[in-house]
């Protein structure tokens, strides 16, 4: 009889080993909870990064002339009164143009 009750014990122990480990809720799952903790973790560390960044950008707008000065000639190609834009444009490489001369 004690044999019995030792096979039954070692039984459940076994089983609930298997549910620990595999089972819903296991370690396997905490394993894997784990990683997306870390991997989320990281996502937030460059978000926060870029949203510094974006800060300190309307800063810079609000408060600073060069910064919006930057932005207008850099988007808008605007230019101050008494200043001359040159633009320079890169001759066609050869094949371009020979394939050009080809057509009527």
């Amino acid at each position: 009889m004690l044999r019995w009750v030792a096979l039954l014990l070692v039984v459940l122990l076994v089983a609930l080993q298997v549910q620990l480990w595999t089972g819903h809720g296991g370690l396997r799952d905490l394993w894997r909870l784990q990683q997306n903790i870390t991997a989320q973790k990281q996502d937030n560390a460059a978000l926060r990064k870029r949203n510094d960044t974006l800060a300190a950008e309307v800063e810079d707008l609000k408060h600073g002339s060069e910064a919006i000065e930057e932005r207008a000639r850099a988007e808008l190609g605007l230019l101050k009164p008494g200043e001359l834009f040159i633009q320079v444009v890169e001759p066609a490489p050869d094949r371009e143009r020979a394939g050009r001369r080809d057509e009527p």
